[in-house]
């Protein structure tokens, strides 16, 4: 049996290399005629597949200029049909010798399926009623050296599809629709933004010290200066600072990297916005984020109803807000309200089976944060504001005038993911300089995700930061939610991948 598979594949394998080589001798047969296709710099193009299409009646009987991929090739003596692929879909080509100059058209049966070709022609209906384009002339633009996967199986293999999504976009049209619709979000969220007085910043991805969030950094060598610099893992600090200076309303859209993990819902290079307002609390956050992801999805989509991950999910505005310590009392009935020592709240999680890691502090803060962690976030499906997270686990956030183990932070989760992360940032320099001090004692212990401590921004914050709103939005879960992928790889256009021996 073996045997057979291994003589099945060299025959294969020979198959390939005969096409290959087929493919390069019809090249080089052009070039020596005068027809290099990769001499020509420039095509006119005048119209599409899809305004063809919806602009039938108008266009029919006139001459158009397209330009695309031959995707399907069928002949019938003195007359070929194509599928031609464009930015905007599919049209077919009609072709007769008798039509057409004989030796352009002798050229043009020898042209292979994704081959680049411009075509001049009449738009028409056929006998069976297609919208076409009856070819009047056809030039080989660019010639396709490696066949594309097979017609009826396509590109298949997951893993393939990442690593060529040039391929992919060719072959799998319905791709293209998750990043339109990625594309449509970025614009939205910008145009909303803009709507409303914010400001939209550059900042450092190269910095001297790692800090904005708990995350394992990329380190990486700065020759010139012979010092190491951090890839960011967060644009916090850098736009807490222009808050700082007077700037009330900034965001940032831009790329996160985070040397961690990869799985469905991780990609080590990621985008965000994040965007700061002073003056304003958690509370203006949440409200801005609500709007925001239903009005993207009623713009995009038509509709506040969409499907993900198997769930049917309402972004009819009205999300509900509860507190992390209510949602844990919710689904597993530990009321950490009702429970002062640290010793206690360590015991209760570990009653449902929930341990603390071992860098962790055994806290009251980290054990609740724990349960939510382990217990209570699989179980959020609909969208859900978290709010009032542990101070321990919320470096960077306001406390809570009603109980200072608790901070005015919320996260988002739809379908047990979280969407964004938000503060009444904390503008205290004294309290936050005891923080990122805790900060730098687990990073001592070995944690390689804890903070590190930053004296220019407890700089700026010592000249007065106002009270501040803050929120990061995780633009690829958003993209994930909007198409009903679910891996984020279905919508990062070159996903990180590792290499290929």
């Amino acid at each position: 049996m073996a045997e057979n598979n291994n003589q099945g594949a060299a025959a294969e394998q020979q198959n390939l290399s005969q096409l290959l080589q087929i493919r390069r001798d019809k090249l080089k047969q052009l070039q020596q005629e005068g027809n290099d296709p990769f001499q020509i710099t420039k095509y006119a193009v005048d119209n599409d597949s899809a305004n063809i299409k919806e602009n039938f009646d108008a266009l029919e009987g006139s001459q158009v200029s397209i330009a695309g991929r031959l995707m399907s090739k069928r002949g019938m003596g003195k007359v070929s049909f194509c599928d031609l692929q464009d930015k905007s879909g599919r049209i077919q080509l009609y072709a007769r010798k008798d039509e057409m100059d004989e030796a352009e058209y002798n050229r043009f049966k020898k042209y292979d399926i994704g081959d680049i070709v411009g075509v001049q022609g009449i738009v028409f209906r056929t006998q069976r009623g297609e919208m076409s384009v009856r070819v009047v002339t056809c030039t080989l633009l660019s010639k396709s050296l490696l066949p594309l996967p097979e017609k009826f199986h396509g590109l298949t293999n997951t893993e393939l599809r990442y690593r060529q999504r040039y391929v992919d976009l060719i072959v799998n049209p319905e791709v293209k629709r998750n990043f339109i619709i990625r594309s449509q979000f970025i614009k939205h969220v910008r145009d909303f933004m803009d709507g409303r007085g914010y400001m939209e910043v550059e900042t450092p991805v190269l910095n001297t010290i790692s800090g904005g969030a708990t995350a394992r950094p990329f380190i990486t060598h700065h020759n010139t200066l012979d010092i190491d610099m951090y890839m960011r893992i967060a644009t916090e600090l850098p736009l807490k600072r222009l808050i700082v200076g007077g700037m009330d309303r900034v965001y940032e859209i831009g790329r996160i990297f985070r040397n961690e993990g990869m799985d469905p819902k991780h990609n080590p290079e990621f985008t965000t916005i994040e965007l700061y307002q002073a003056y304003a609390d958690f509370n203006d956050m949440m409200d801005l984020f609500e709007d925001l992801l239903s009005s993207a999805a009623q713009k995009i989509l038509g509709t506040y109803q969409v499907e993900w991950q198997g769930e049917k999910i309402d972004l009819t505005p009205g999300w509900p807000r509860l507190p992390m310590h209510e949602a844990v009392k919710q689904y597993t009935g530990l009321d950490f309200m009702a429970i002062s020592s640290d010793e206690e709240a360590v015991a209760a999680a570990k009653s449902i089976g929930v341990e603390l890691p071992e860098t962790a502090d055994k806290t009251w803060g980290n054990a609740l944060y724990e349960v939510f962690d382990q217990r209570v976030e699989e179980k959020l499906i609909q969208p859900t504001f978290i709010t009032m997270h542990p101070v321990d686990v919320s470096p960077l956030a306001k406390r809570s005038p009603k109980d200072p183990r608790l901070t005015e932070r919320f996260e988002l989760f739809i379908c047990h993911s979280e969407m964004g992360n938000a503060f009444s940032e904390l503008n205290d320099p004294i309290d936050q300089r005891q923080r990122f001090q805790k900060q730098v004692e687990l990073r001592d212990k070995g944690d390689d995700e804890a903070g590190m401590m930053d004296e220019d921004f407890l700089t700026a914050l010592e000249y007065g930061l106002p009270p501040t709103g803050g929120l990061g939005i995780g633009i690829d879960r958003c993209v994930m939610l909007l198409t009903n992928s679910d891996s984020i790889r279905e919508v990062i256009l070159f996903p990180t991948m590792k290499p290929l021996d």
